[in-house]
């Protein structure tokens, strides 16, 4: 079965660029547990809310990654991932002996032959700060400074920050993420401050000798409604909000029109950091959306209720399956991203590697993952056909973890976890994106 869902029409997957780069991602409020042993997050206060999480759970224990890394490492070494996208926890960072963890993280990484590429920020921010905040920006790049002189001897390769986006969207726009605010437009200061922080770190890394940076963006098309005025209007601010906000200052040195007047402080000059010139971008691809005029009502779009106040609605996606999260299944939308990335951007953009591309589904029997992970592996493939530079391809997830405002309910990994045992079992799809990395070859 592994075999037959690995190849269309009898053909396997073509072969990929050499020196790809395959890999699986993490990040660390959602796996590592132990949050006992680290400071307190935005995220920590945020799940202590009744109602905040679905099914009423924290991640103060999750996958017990910390205790238990040496096993995940195992089943990183036999999936046969030459990489492996992991984050650094600012708060576990912040306690007493906690870079020691990761000190022993990326040691084991590199014995097994898998190349260790943190994450610096995935949206567990330290309690006590705040993206609203201009000094926030400050602090995370002392933060990266303290990580790279402790990593960077064996760490080539580095992210900065983790889809800032729906940080903004969902944590300060909409609130239904940590830390909970609900400011909508006003939400914008904290996505200047996030691509601020972005670009004071490259500018960290680079002091500390790194060579290997990129950001890991969440991207998807933005398909119009319908072929009305209104509804290709309300498309083109939806496409500005979620893509262009935050992928022109990073490559183009400048925002969308109407854009950099609203945000604060001196712009121009910290533009001049946030274009810090980058050796790769990533990005996070899951789904198009397809966006109409506001329909004057609230509408309830894949777990997320969207405010009727704001200048666009999402609405379905037809004649497509759909995860267990009620998101579209839509490969041919990723080679469609990444050329228009590609003509939009032209020079400006670096080789990309997406950096996550993933689907909930239960069961460990996965074969709708299966379908998913081979649909999209080809899309990128006819992407890298077309021309567009590709350096490499992390799933999302390894494991089965904290999903957030969705508690445990939605399973991503390529590995199930019992919460209650912490058992791991590999799922179908470990094995069948182990027989992909085989038969693609030596990657090295």
């Amino acid at each position: 079965m592994i075999q037959r869902m690995a190849t269309d029409a009898g053909n396997p997957i073509p072969r990929f660029p050499a020196g790809f780069l395959w890999g699986v991602s993490t990040s660390a409020h959602q796996i590592e547990g132990a949050a006992d042993e680290r400071e307190p997050s935005v995220w920590d206060a945020f799940t202590a809310t009744p109602g905040r999480v679905k099914d009423g759970s924290t991640a103060s224990v999750a996958c017990d990654h910390v205790h238990r890394h040496r096993e995940d490492v195992a089943l990183l070494a036999g999936l046969g991932v030459n990489a492996y996208r992991f984050s650094v926890s600012w708060p576990r960072v912040r306690s007493e002996n906690g870079l020691d963890f990761y000190d022993r993280l990326v040691d084991d990484l590199c014995a097994a032959g898998v190349r260790p590429v943190p994450t610096l920020f995935h949206w567990d921010l330290p309690a006590d700060l705040d993206w609203l905040e201009r000094d926030t920006a400050e602090r995370f790049a002392e933060y990266v400074a303290l990580v790279a002189d402790r990593l960077g001897d064996r760490v080539t390769k580095w992210i900065t920050l983790n889809e800032p986006a729906e940080h903004t969207l969902l944590g300060h726009a909409l609130g239904v993420h940590a830390p909970g605010k609900r400011l909508l437009f006003d939400a914008l200061p904290a996505a200047h401050h996030q691509l601020l922080a972005h670009g004071l770190a490259v500018r960290a890394l680079r002091a500390s000798g790194a060579t290997d940076i990129g950001i890991a963006n969440s991207h998807g098309p933005t398909w119009a409604a319908s072929t009305e005025a209104a509804d290709m209007e309300a498309a083109e601010f939806y496409d500005l909000l979620l893509n262009r906000l935050f992928a022109d200052p990073l490559l183009l040195g400048r925002y969308p029109d109407g854009i950099g007047e609203l945000m604060p402080g001196d712009v121009e000059a910290d533009l001049k950091v946030i274009a810090e010139p980058l050796d790769w971008y990533g990005i996070n691809y899951y789904a198009p959306t397809r966006v109409g005029a506001p329909q004057g009502a609230e509408i309830e779009f894949g777990g997320v209720t969207m405010p009727a106040e704001l200048p666009f609605s999402v609405r379905e996606i037809e004649g497509h399956p759909v995860t267990d999260f009620g998101w579209p299944v839509v490969p041919e939308g990723l080679t469609e991203l990444l050329t228009t990335f590609r003509d939009r951007y032209g020079d400006r953009l670096p080789p990309v590697v997406i950096t996550e591309n993933g689907c909930a589904y239960p069961g460990v029997d996965d074969q709708d993952r299966v379908a998913y992970l081979d649909g999209h592996v080809r899309a990128l493939h006819r992407a890298v056909a077309a021309g567009v530079d590709v350096r490499g391809y992390f799933v999302w997830s390894l494991l089965d973890n904290f999903e957030w405002a969705e508690g445990y309910a939605r399973r991503f990994g390529l590995v199930h976890v019992d919460f209650a045992t912490l058992e791991r079992t590999p799922k179908a799809s470990y094995h069948w994106y182990r027989e992909l990395l085989r038969a693609q070859g030596p990657t090295a």
